[in-house]
């Protein structure tokens, strides 16, 4: 079993997707079930009509911030509900986002279990969370560097992370913890490795390995992975393209479809406008974009936001800067929440899916994952 915070969960952790890809129905069924789910913070009013409405003509970025604080709000309660006490409901933040200070406190004012933050380090998470200290506090990381510097700033503010999520940018699915899209396959990644040195590393500083759940991400398909990665050290594991395309993912039945109709040659790195590698489906609109990035980036320039507010801290359309991303992420990722195949911009891990083709209950999936039998419930 995962424990955090005093809670014991089944050591699966779903986790945090955007645009709208893991909101309330998924999160809070995954909860009911026993296990974490994960709402994703951004750009939730797409989830509902009436904000959309509100916002659908609106360049003011004040007033879509605001709605969409207001639709987090409404994900976590509805998950809740779904839950009805059981598990545990986390909200993900990327440190990335313009609204990252705003999407933290907002999570923990509506009552959420976890916060978990990745895309950056969460150096000044503690004190954004300090009046909510039953919040669980967990840092997305891919290294043990990322989780030394992690874990000594936080020494120092009298906090520990309730766990850390190692997530292997080999593997995943949408933005990856490198620099550059090369760097995803260094062995400094790899689960072994980052194992053994988060444990060593515990020793050191004089902490309990106990204290600290490591859950790892990133390309989990297998039962019998669980068992190793459980053997090596880790307490739970982490699915996030996986339980996408369950039942009760978020998304369009055709965000599924594309997904689970990928093949290898299908699946690309590449760089996002976020100046992070990505990975994805080279669908139609991903496949025009890669064959015109070049001349895009050598004809960068700083613009105005084209959807009215901006949900990135830094932009490479926006800011002008060419070694990232030449695209509207928002936008792309919108579309594919809607099942947009021909416009919309599609994460996916780059591993075979534990359900093959399938779509399937996230029950099942849980179920496979730690059971190995893939019978209908």
């Amino acid at each position: 079993m995962l424990s955090i915070k005093g809670k014991s969960l089944l050591p699966i952790v779903q986790g945090g997707m955007g645009v709208g890809v893991s909101a309330h129905r998924l999160a809070g069924t995954v909860a009911g079930l026993g296990a974490m789910g994960t709402i994703s913070s951004v750009d939730l009013r797409r989830h509902h009509s009436d904000l959309m409405e509100f916002t659908a003509k609106s360049r003011d970025k004040d007033q879509i911030n605001r709605v969409n604080l207001i639709a987090l709000d409404r994900e976590i309660k509805a998950a809740q509900r779904l839950a009805n006490g059981t598990g545990m409901i986390a909200v993900n933040v990327m440190k990335a986002v313009s609204e990252y200070a705003a999407y933290v406190r907002q999570a923990c004012a509506s009552g959420i279990d976890a916060v978990v933050v990745g895309a950056g380090l969460p150096l000044d998470l503690p004190e954004l969370t300090s009046d909510f200290p039953k919040v669980a506090l967990i840092p997305i990381l891919s290294d043990a560097r990322g989780i030394a510097l992690v874990l000594k700033k936080w020494m120092r503010k009298n906090r520990l992370p309730d766990a850390i999520v190692i997530e292997n940018p080999r593997y995943a699915a949408g933005h990856l913890g490198a620099a550059k899209p090369e760097d995803v396959n260094l062995p400094q990644f790899a689960f072994p490795s980052v194992l053994e040195n988060t444990l060593q590393l515990f020793k050191d500083l004089g902490i309990e390995s106990e204290r600290i759940p490591l859950i790892t991400a990133g390309g989990i398909h297998q039962h019998e992975q669980v068992d190793q990665l459980v053997k090596l050290g880790a307490s739970a594991i982490q699915l996030g393209t996986p339980f996408a395309v369950t039942e009760e993912g978020d998304a369009h039945p055709d965000f599924k479809k594309v997904l689970v109709q990928a093949k290898p040659e299908d699946i690309v790195t590449f760089m996002s406008v976020a100046g992070l590698p990505a990975r994805g489906v080279k669908t139609p609109w991903l496949e025009n974009y890669l064959s015109k990035e070049s001349k895009m980036q050598s004809k960068a320039h700083v613009q105005e936001c084209t959807v009215g507010f901006d949900c990135l801290q830094q932009c490479g359309l926006r800011d002008g800067n060419a070694k990232a991303g030449q695209f509207c992420i928002d936008t792309r990722l919108g579309f594919a929440l809607q099942g947009d195949v021909k416009r919309g911009l599609f994460f996916r891990g780059s591993e075979p899916l534990p359900m093959g083709s399938e779509i399937r209950s996230a029950k099942e999936l849980i179920n496979y994952m730690l059971n190995g039998s893939r019978e209908s419930q």
